[in-house]
């Protein structure tokens, strides 16, 4: 019976994931689509930068609401809705290409309710997995689920560009809106369990923001997995510097095809990971294995910065983006392991919200500390030309190398001083599992009539 339950649930688990595979690869091509909609349209490279602002921002401020809805809800109603608003947003973005009456606004508009829809689907197929798949295979759950990310790296872009070849951006739009049915299929296929009331779910219920505060106060009493979060949040904004200036140091001494090149292979890297962790489910010491990794994609940023090399940067890429799957898929395996079913929306939530924040900070600093500190100093004739720029070059790009190094070492002391606090580093002995060995409930497929 127990083997049976363990099927049923992996099953269910593999149905879902499918689904939004497909559906997380269609977003890929329309988000590529509408990129290059609008830089043909304006010529604006910080109109086409609003799109991922507009895209990240509002799910960062619902975050933490929504994820108390997840955890009142029934998280497969939650997932389906959130997928059907989206879908929805992209059929109108469709209907306005095809009217000839898009404008960009109408696309900053489309992007923010798909971020809100987002901020529900989420912790929702997070919390999905942990009430469908045994504990012992967590880590490869989180590993299957970053895939998408990684495909939308390698695999969107491609197929993007040769639609749009094909079918014009108007019918790449289109064949999105039509992946989300595979993930509306595959949720109408299964039923999820719902997790037994828990003390520490329960208590704050009968306000919203009674919920939303026991989460903090969940963190306060855990200081183990409250560092663990904030070591993940200052890494990540320090990091987070390598999605806005990555190019820009690239292209200071390389050509736009030595770019794409890199960043392919940067994206396989991401999805190379998460195959990995798929398949081996990733390390059985948690915090070990996420500190270890964060550890590889800051020296990986440090790297970047030492010399204009094409293939020393490209390499360093790649060891970032490989590593930053088994960061995530530690993580979310040491919350659905350690944190009560019934509070995992908010946590899930909540901390994500907390780490993206962080990063979109990162992403609005980093052209003015490029461009204003770091910059001058390393151009020639600056002030840390004769010094520093003796040691990485001085000139064009060299600022941003600069501060690849910097921030670079940082996360790697954050990182360090994170491994060196004890509740952390022994988090997973201090806080007793909570999950059960086997799926909550009875997961099922349901039966077509």
């Amino acid at each position: 019976m127990t083997q049976e339950k363990t099927a049923q649930g992996m099953r269910a688990f593999m149905t879902i994931w499918l689904g939004e595979l497909v559906s997380i690869i269609g977003s890929g091509l329309t988000g590529f689509a509408l990129g290059v909609w609008v830089y043909q349209s304006t010529g604006s490279a910080t109109l086409f930068a609003l799109i991922s602002l507009f895209t990240t921002l509002p799910g960062i401020l619902v975050a933490p609401l929504a994820g108390a809805l997840v955890d009142r809800w029934d998280r497969r109603m939650v997932m389906f809705v959130a997928d059907t608003g989206a879908a929805l947003c992209t059929l109108a973005i469709a209907t306005l290409l095809w009217s000839s009456a898009l404008e960009v606004w109408h696309i900053y508009i489309a992007m923010g309710i798909a971020s809100l829809c987002g901020a529900f689907q989420q912790p929702a197929y997070k919390v999905a997995a942990t009430l469908l798949v045994p504990r012992e295979r967590f880590g490869q759950a989180s590993g299957l689920m970053q895939i998408g990310n990684g495909a939308q790296y390698i695999i969107s872009p491609v197929i993007a560009g040769l639609l749009v070849g094909v079918v014009g951006i108007k019918g790449v739009v289109l064949v999105d809106f039509a992946t989300y049915f595979c993930a509306m299929f595959a949720l109408l296929a299964v039923r999820i369990p719902r997790p037994a009331a828990t003390e520490a779910g329960s208590a704050g219920r009968g306000s919203i923001w009674g919920e939303i505060a026991q989460c903090w106060h969940y963190l306060r009493q855990r200081s183990g997995l409250l560092s663990v979060i904030a070591v993940l949040t200052f890494g990540n904004f320090m990091t987070a510097f390598i999605s806005v200036l990555a190019a820009p140091l690239m292209l200071s001494f390389a050509d736009t095809a030595v770019l794409g090149l890199t960043m392919s292979i940067a994206g396989t890297g991401m999805l190379i990971g998460s195959i990995v962790l798929g398949v081996t489910g990733g390390p059985k010491r948690l915090i070990r294995g996420m500190t270890a990794a964060m550890a590889a994609g800051s020296l990986g940023m440090v790297f970047m910065g030492v010399r204009q090399d094409a293939v020393l940067i490209t390499a360093a890429c790649f060891v970032f983006f490989f590593s930053m799957p088994f960061v995530q898929g530690c993580y979310d395996t040491i919350i659905r392991s350690k944190v009560e079913a019934d509070l995992q929306g908010r946590m899930f939530a909540v901390s994500s919200g907390v780490i993206q924040f962080a990063a979109v900070a990162a992403y609005v600093l980093a052209g003015p500390l490029s461009e204003y500190v770091f910059q001058p100093m390393m151009a020639q004739g600056g002030s840390l030309a004769p010094s520093v720029g003796a040691l990485i070059g001085a000139g064009p790009g060299r600022g941003i190398a600069l501060l690849f190094i910097v921030f670079g070492v940082l996360a790697l002391v954050v990182t360090g001083l994170g491994y060196a606090n004890p509740h952390m580093r022994n988090v997973e002995r201090e806080l007793p599992d909570v999950a059960p060995a086997q799926p909550l409930g009875e997961p099922q497929l349901v039966p077509a009539d």
